[in-house]
């Protein structure tokens, strides 16, 4: 008799999780996470050229070691601050984050400018190579970051609606920090990450 009724009921809960768009919450939920991962892979790629970067430019800018020792110690906060999938509802962590990225990024941006002064630098090999990957991974990370923010939107604006906020509350899904949409304006829109690196060595101007 509870075999029988089981197989009754299965069917029926599955038409009504579907009607009350419990299936597409998970649907929007993995996506999120999806989203986020890939935009982790391009923050980690960058962080793996950091060091690199900084051996690169050592013999060469060593009246710089102010704006090395910047890079070296926003690379080693971005190192210790680790998030993953599942630390996408804590605020406070997301913050942080953000936080050590940006300081990464601002100091990287410092390094690049400063380079613009040692001709031979901008002519070696090694550094145009990374120049290049890091120009690459930095439109990455801003697509990818794109992708993010939209994919939380429509979790968040789908889980508000009527009558799936009933199935959100039920299940415990929650709506989701935005990362970076204080700033999704600069984020959504077309990579412009450009260096003034020459594509062959060149006497010094």
């Amino acid at each position: 008799m509870k075999r029988l009724l089981l197989l009754i009921l299965a069917p029926l809960m599955t038409l009504v999780l579907t009607g009350c768009g419990y299936n597409e919450i998970q649907r929007l939920d993995e996506q999120v996470k999806a989203a986020w991962s890939q935009t982790l892979n391009q923050y980690e790629r960058r962080a793996e050229l950091v060091p690199k970067l900084v051996n690169s430019v050592n013999a060469y800018m060593v009246n710089e070691r102010t704006v090395l020792t910047e890079v070296t110690e926003a690379r080693s906060k971005v190192g210790s601050i680790n998030v993953t999938v599942d630390d996408l509802d804590n605020p406070q962590l997301m913050a942080q984050f953000a936080q050590a990225q940006d300081q990464l990024s601002s100091a990287l941006s410092r390094l690049i400018a400063v380079s613009e002064n040692y001709p031979q630098l901008k002519s070696d090999g090694l550094f145009r190579d990374l120049m290049t990957q890091l120009e690459g991974t930095e439109n990455r990370i801003a697509t990818e970051r794109g992708r993010y923010v939209q994919a939380v939107q429509a979790y968040n604006v789908y889980i508000r609606q009527f009558p799936t906020v009933i199935t959100a509350k039920i299940f415990g899904y929650e709506v989701l920090p935005n990362y970076g949409t204080d700033r999704q304006d600069q984020i959504m829109r077309d990579p412009e990450v450009k260096f003034d690196v020459p594509a062959t060595s060149g006497a010094n101007r």
